[in-house]
């Protein structure tokens, strides 16, 4: 395969988020990248200890959380709506959050997981 980031075929797109040009350190130094596919961006992270969205991703970019759907690999985080329901999400686990939520890392491993983001919002999320 090429070790270009994205190859484009007839009917097929194929990019590799850990080698793409989109790539967001946050205030705290974690790292966020993705590719963006035909239909959704994939993006990878690894969230340090003590990372927060709400202070390390919406204060840096003075946006609220949209709709999130994600899957952890390592580590583990906890979500919380805007109506303050909280759940823990471990490794193995996919999860749907609806915009305005919040999520942190808890314990003092970092949290490596994937979010999958609808073309429409992808653009947005750069």
């Amino acid at each position: 395969m090429s070790k270009s980031n994205r190859i484009f075929k007839p009917g097929i797109i194929i990019g590799n988020p850990r080698t793409a040009n989109s790539t967001r350190k946050f205030i705290d130094g974690s790292i966020r990248s993705q590719t963006t596919l035909r239909t959704a961006a994939i993006g990878i992270g690894t969230y340090k200890p003590g990372w927060r969205w709400s202070l390390h991703a919406g204060a840096q970019t003075g946006n609220q959380s949209e709709n999130h759907i994600g899957y952890v690999i390592s580590g583990r985080m906890k979500v919380k709506d805007p109506f303050g329901n909280e759940a823990e999400i471990e490794p193995g686990y996919a999860f749907e959050i609806i915009p305005g939520s919040d999520a942190w890392v808890i314990g003092n491993e970092p949290c490596f997981a994937l979010d999958f983001i609808p073309i429409s919002n992808a653009a947005k999320s750069k």
